[in-house]
C-alpha cells in the first residue's frame, strides 16, 4: 500500500477492523506484534524514546474526539505542542497559533474553553493544534464523528484547502461514504484486519467486490455482519431472503457514477496533489479494472469540457494544462511520500516524486 506524496487518502472499513489501531501504530502510540513502521529511515518500533519524540514532529493528528484539554482555552490547547516541543518565544508562538486559528475559522473564539463551544468548533480547534508544527503527514481519525452533515462539509472543505496550502500527505479514517466519494484522491478499505484494496478513488467506487459494494450501499446483506464476519448459515439465510425480494435496507445509489471531487475554495493555491495524482493515474490507467478506467476517462473528459467552457477552478485548469504539456512544468515537487507495504510504513521526506 503506497500513500502517494502530498495526496489526500481515505481509509474505510467496518467498526472493529483495525482502522484506529492502524493510525495509532503509525505514530508509535501502539507497538505492533510484528512488522515495522519506518519513517524517514527510522523504524519506530525499534528506536529510542528520543528518536520517536523527533519522528512524531513529522505528524499532525486529529483525534476522533478532538482530545482537547478541558481546563485550557482553545488558544492554550493549540499552543501546547509549540510550548512542549519547541523553544520558540511566546511572541512566535502567538503568531503561529493565531495563523492556524484563522486558517480553521476560529478567530474570536480562541479564549473559550472546549466545553463552551460546539462539537464542530472543537474539531476545528483539534485540527489547528495538529497543524502548528507544520506536519508533513496529517492523520485524521473520523473527522466527521459527532458532526451534522453541514459541519462535516465544512471540515471536508477545510482539509482540501489545507492540502492545497501546505501540500501535506493526508490520511482520513472514516465511515462517511460522502467524504469517501468527494474528498480523497485515493481510497483504501480494511476488512477482517486486512487491506481489501487501495488505489485511485474510482477503483473502489466502481468495484464489484461484494464487501466493497455492501459497505458503500450500507446494506445488511453481504459479507459484513454485526460481529464483522458472518458464518455460513447466516449468509445462506440472507441469500434466501434476497432471492425472495426482501430488502437489506441499503441505498440504491449508483456509486459507479463518480461525483466530482471537492476543489479548493477560490483564492486558495493550486492543489499540486491533483496534478501529481492525474499524472500517476494516467501512467497506471491501463492496469486498472475496466469500470475504473471508464470512470477516470469520463472524469478527465468532463474536466477538459469545464476548462473549455470557463467553468473550471484553478486546480482543474492547472491539472489539464499540465497533462497537455506532458507535466514538464509541474515536475519535481519536493514533498514527503509515505509507503505502507504489508504492515510496514515508510516515509522519506524531501524525495523528488
Amino acid at each position: 500500500m503506497t500513500l502517494p506524496a502530498g495526496e489526500v487518502n481515505a481509509l474505510l472499513g467496518p467498526s472493529g477492523t483495525g482502522k484506529s489501531v492502524f493510525l495509532k501504530t503509525l505514530i508509535g502510540l501502539l507497538h505492533p506484534e510484528q512488522g515495522s513502521v519506518i519513517i524517514d529511515g527510522t523504524d519506530i518500533t525499534q528506536c529510542s524514546a528520543r528518536e520517536l519524540y523527533e519522528i512524531r514532529k513529522l505528524f499532525g493528528v486529529l483525534f476522533q474526539d478532538g482530545a482537547l484539554f478541558g481546563s485550557m482555552s482553545l488558544y492554550d490547547n493549540i499552543a501546547f505542542p509549540l510550548r512542549e516541543h519547541t523553544k520558540k518565544k511566546e511572541t512566535e508562538v502567538r503568531q503561529i497559533v493565531m495563523e492556524k486559528v484563522e486558517m480553521v475559522g476560529l478567530l474570536g473564539a480562541e479564549d473559550k474553553l472546549p466545553g463552551e463551544i460546539s462539537g464542530g468548533m472543537r474539531k476545528r480547534a483539534g485540527l489547528a493544534r495538529a497543524l502548528v508544527l507544520d506536519p508533513q503527514i496529517i492523520l485524521c481519525d473520523e473527522p466527521d464523528s459527532g458532526l451534522d452533515p453541514v459541519r462535516t462539509a465544512y471540515i471536508s472543505q477545510l482539509l482540501i484547502d489545507i492540502n492545497a496550502t501546505i501540500d501535506a500527505t493526508i490520511l482520513i479514517v472514516t465511515h462517511n461514504i460522502n467524504i469517501a466519494r468527494t474528498i480523497p484522491d485515493n481510497i483504501g478499505m480494511l476488512f477482517r484486519k486486512e487491506l481489501v484494496m487501495f488505489g485511485p478513488r474510482e477503483v473502489l467506487l466502481t468495484s464489484e467486490q461484494p464487501v466493497v459494494k455492501q459497505f458503500l450501499a450500507g446494506d445488511r446483506f453481504g459479507p459484513i455482519g454485526m460481529s464483522e464476519e458472518k458464518d455460513e448459515a447466516v449468509a445462506a439465510a440472507e441469500a434466501a431472503m434476497q432471492a425472495a425480494g426482501i430488502s437489506g435496507g441499503g441505498t440504491k445509489d449508483d456509486f459507479s457514477e463518480i461525483i466530482a471531487q471537492v476543489q479548493p475554495n477560490p483564492g486558495m493555491p493550486v492543489r499540486k496533489a491533483a496534478i501529481r495524482h492525474r499524472r500517476n493515474v494516467e501512467q497506471i490507467l491501463g492496469t486498472l479494472p475496466r469500470n475504473a478506467q471508464e470512470a477516470i476517462t469520463a472524469s478527465f473528459r468532463i474536466d477538459e469540457q469545464d476548462v473549455a467552457s470557463g467553468n473550471a477552478g484553478d486546480t482543474i485548469i492547472a491539472a489539464v494544462e499540465a497533462q497537455r504539456n506532458g507535466y514538464v512544468e509541474y515536475g519535481g515537487f519536493d514533498v514527503p511520500p509515505m509507503q505502507v507495504t504489508g504492515n510496514a510504513v515508510e516515509t522519506t521526506p524531501h524525495q523528488q516524486v
